[in-house]
């Protein structure tokens, strides 16, 4: 039901489940990344598993669409007969598809284009493009979904943990982890988004058993007292997410799990091997 011809786009780095890009119709607009050889599409013509057999020896660079390829996106989405559309991003703080994606908007005459700042990362990003779609087959109008994703914009969040902090660091996107103090003392931190949309430190914790816990626990206090939908990524650690999933089964109440998944290969690129998160957005 979606009589306002509206459509849903987000860029690859939201990290949503192909099932549920198929389902909702979802549009979605590749990362780059940038080896010798060739600049690949995020999810088209290149895996995570790709960008973990050429670690450590090579280190792509990426880059966000261009302005080009966003205006060709928009150009399909009219030719599909769409004259809204909800654009969600990955956070500006993190990445630029956001400034891209709204430049493009500003000088689209033909669709009327809301774009959604996510202040968040992976799959904690992509479930609001979900959120989007599943309101809009609800019947909500193009208003009410711009608004609530307005209004809700801190009610979504991701926690993870990973091996080492390594790629954070050479991507450039440490944020206000802390890493320094971490190193020395073999502790690993938790990360999170802040409301800024920038990385910080949660907890910090040593091994993966602790981490796990550690991690189920901090977004327990996150979800308490609401419903929530839990999507668990991961990076190279599915045996891990496994493991994870089966403790937010048994631990978290009010919940609806969407998927596991692991991340895409531009995330996989700045986390490294060894990722496990959990993504949950609140009342949705």
């Amino acid at each position: 039901m979606n009589k306002e011809k509206v459509a849903v786009l987000a860029d690859s780095g939201g990290d949503i489940a192909p099932d549920f890009v198929e389902r909702y119709g979802i549009y979605v607009l590749p990362l780059h990344i940038m080896y010798p050889e060739k600049d690949y599409l995020d999810g088209v013509d290149i895996d995570p598993m790709m960008v973990y057999e050429r670690f450590p020896e090579e280190y792509p660079s990426t880059s966000t669409p261009s302005l080009a390829e966003v205006q060709d996106m928009f150009q399909r989405i009219k030719d599909d007969g769409f004259e809204k559309v909800i654009a969600v991003t990955i956070s500006s703080g993190l990445s630029g598809t956001f400034n891209t994606i709204r430049l493009a908007a500003s000088e689209e005459t033909d669709l009327d284009v809301f774009v959604f700042d996510s202040k968040n990362i992976s799959v904690a990003s992509g479930m609001w493009a979900i959120w989007a779609a599943v309101k809009l087959e609800e019947g909500r109008s193009f208003e009410q979904i711009t608004k609530g994703m307005t209004d809700k914009v801190y009610d979504c969040k991701v926690m993870f943990y990973m091996d080492t902090l390594q790629y954070l660091k050479r991507g450039g996107r440490i944020g206000n982890v802390t890493s320094i103090v971490g190193e020395a003392l073999k502790l690993k931190p938790i990360i999170s988004c802040d409301r800024n949309g920038i990385y910080y430190t949660v907890a910090l914790i040593r091994g993966a058993k602790s981490g796990k816990n550690k991690l189920l626990k901090e977004m327990l206090k996150f979800c308490q007292g609401h419903s929530a939908w839990v999507i668990i990524g991961t990076g190279g650690a599915e045996e891990e997410g496994k493991n994870m999933l089966a403790l937010v089964d048994s631990k978290m109440e009010d919940k609806k799990i969407l998927f596991t998944k692991q991340i895409t290969a531009t995330l996989a690129l700045n986390t490294g091997p060894g990722l496990v998160g959990i993504a949950a957005l609140l009342d949705p």
